[in-house]
């Protein structure tokens, strides 16, 4: 089973960025699609984007298009998220999660999640 740390949160302006971490244990990480999930108080859990266990494939929630972008270094068992032009409606917590072996971009087909990271944008 995968287990996943986040990092890499903290307090932005709005136009800042931020790259998000997600650190995996076990061989088995680069076998899994991988995705990015967001909660602000008050809110259900969101999807924000998702990425085929090759990187070979991205998607992405309509609201974050264009200025984020999700990656992986299977090498280093990580996962990533870049946040460009940070607004403060994309303020929340960020919390990384285990998908299936095939691709999918179902928040239902994902679990295993880790802690999350807090986002904070100030405007």
């Amino acid at each position: 089973q995968v287990q996943l740390v986040e990092s890499g949160g903290g307090l932005v302006q709005a136009g800042g960025s931020l790259r998000l971490s997600c650190a995996a244990s076990g061989r088995t990480f680069g076998t899994y699609t991988m995705g990015w999930f967001r909660q602000a108080p008050g809110k259900e859990r969101e999807f924000v984007a998702a990425i085929r266990s090759n990187g070979g494939s991205t998607d992405y929630a309509d609201s974050v298009k264009g200025r984020f972008t999700i990656s992986r270094d299977n090498a280093k068992n990580t996962l990533y998220l870049q946040m460009n032009s940070l607004k403060p409606e994309d303020a929340a917590v960020y919390y990384c999660a285990v998908g299936p072996r095939y691709y999918s971009a179902r928040p239902s087909d994902f679990g295993s999640w880790g802690q999350g990271t807090q986002v904070t944008v100030s405007s």
